[in-house]
């Protein structure tokens, strides 16, 4: 079989395991097992926890010790079996503890998955910056299969959602096995402590340009924890509006929401094009701007006359989440030596999903507590608050993060 449609198989399973359950899950803790606001906004912090230090540590594994697509099936196998585990819990500080370790396994993979498919389209000869996209929007579609097989079955605010995760991590798990060896960089030179510790990618923070490009990074990451901590609940609510109630927003929140990974296969296969011409810092600048447009326009729309304002928020959704995560990733490719490739997209995944994801669920948890009445979210006010958020980030990055582009530059990945 072709070596890229091997990989799309990769990142197609990849994204269906977490989109059987990532934007419907908090839908099922609210409404089936009946937890409040400050609990489902802890449990999503093991999003965040578990990528403080789980993908840099099995980053560091992967590049010094064990081949890298044997290490991506083990944590999926290991992943799948607490997501079984997580079916038969109905106490939230066992959720919590649960769902940690599901994410400790699974949240590794994501980068390990982008580790490998570089390694492999490097050992054949191809182009990362150009030929990855086509090969990573495979994953996208398979979030998007997940969520509408999760929504048409009925399983949004059922633990079925968390059966599908788990089956399917299995057979990802299998299937990683099967892939060419990505084996460790072994050397036979004398290595200093940080070298043999794995801690060589954190010296991406002794360079100003990365330290910025890292922070911002996070602060995006807050944000894409925002759209899937409540959006789905955004939608649900409507329908305690009798003129919302029958609406499709309303019984299929998870096709609508689907748009937006929907469009994310269309901005991944522009990236190349946009990196190439534009670069990483207005590319990210982009990502900011989608940022402020799909909040807003969650704040003025509805399910009825304001149906297309919500259409037009998942949309931009891709371009805001695309510009930043997928080239985030391959910015850092660009800029790290292929002796420190596992450990550097950990670092970057531990910005993002870790210390961002953090940040985007405590920040989301206040907010909408804060504007919450027996009950009753003023969401309005709760999204022009995090328009606000993107808007300030938006006005100060063109300004601290100096950058040159230098378009040739941008396809010499190095080896």
């Amino acid at each position: 079989m072709d070596i890229k449609i091997r990989l799309k198989i990769l990142s197609f399973l990849q994204f269906f395991v977490w989109g059987s359950y990532l934007t419907s899950f908090g839908s099922y803790l609210f409404v089936s097992l009946k937890f409040s606001g400050p609990e489902i906004g802890t449990i999503f912090t093991t999003l965040g926890l578990s990528s403080l230090f789980m993908p840099a540590l099995l980053g560091i594994v992967a590049d010094k010790y064990v081949n890298s697509e044997k290490l991506l099936g083990v944590c999926h196998f290991v992943s799948a079996i607490f997501l079984i585990l997580a079916t038969y819990v109905t106490n939230s500080d066992q959720m919590f503890l649960v769902m940690l370790l599901v994410a400790m396994f699974y949240m590794p993979t994501i980068a390990l998955t982008n580790s490998v498919s570089y390694n492999i389209l490097k050992q054949y000869h191809f182009d990362v910056i150009k030929d990855f996209p086509p090969i990573r929007v495979w994953g996208t579609i398979g979030f998007i299969v997940a969520m509408w097989v999760v929504d048409i079955l009925g399983w949004t605010i059922s633990k079925n959602q968390l059966i599908v995760g788990a089956f399917s991590g299995v057979i990802l798990s299998l299937y990683s096995f099967t892939l060419p060896k990505c084996p460790p960089s072994r050397t036979s030179e004398n290595k200093s402590l940080s070298s043999i510790l794995g801690l060589n990618a954190f010296v991406l923070f002794k360079q100003k340009k990365m330290l910025i490009f890292f922070c911002f990074a996070m602060l995006l990451g807050a944000a894409l924890q925002i759209t899937n901590m409540v959006g789905q609940d955004f939608l649900g609510d409507f329908g305690k509006v009798d003129a919302y109630k029958s609406s499709f927003a309303v019984e299929h929140p998870g096709i609508l929401m689907s748009i937006s990974q929907i469009s994310e296969t269309l901005f991944i296969l522009a990236i190349p094009y946009f990196l190439t011409r534009f670069g990483i810092k207005k590319v990210m600048l982009m990502s900011m701007v989608a940022w402020v447009f799909r909040f807003g326009l969650f704040a003025v729309g509805n399910p009825n006359e304001g149906l297309f304002l919500l259409i037009l928020s998942m949309v931009i959704y891709g371009l805001a989440f695309d510009f930043f995560n997928i080239s985030g990733s391959l910015f850092v490719e660009k800029e790290t030596d292929s002796s420190i490739r596992s450990s550097a997209q950990g670092l970057f995944m531990m910005m993002t999903n870790g210390f961002g994801s953090i940040i985007g669920a405590k920040a989301c948890g206040y907010v909408v507590g804060y504007f919450s009445i027996d009950g009753l979210k003023d969401w309005t006010s709760i999204w022009l608050i995090f328009t606000a958020y993107a808007f300030i980030l938006a006005l100060v990055f063109p300004f601290v993060f100096k950058y040159k582009h230098h378009p040739v530059m941008l396809n010499e990945i190095k080896h």
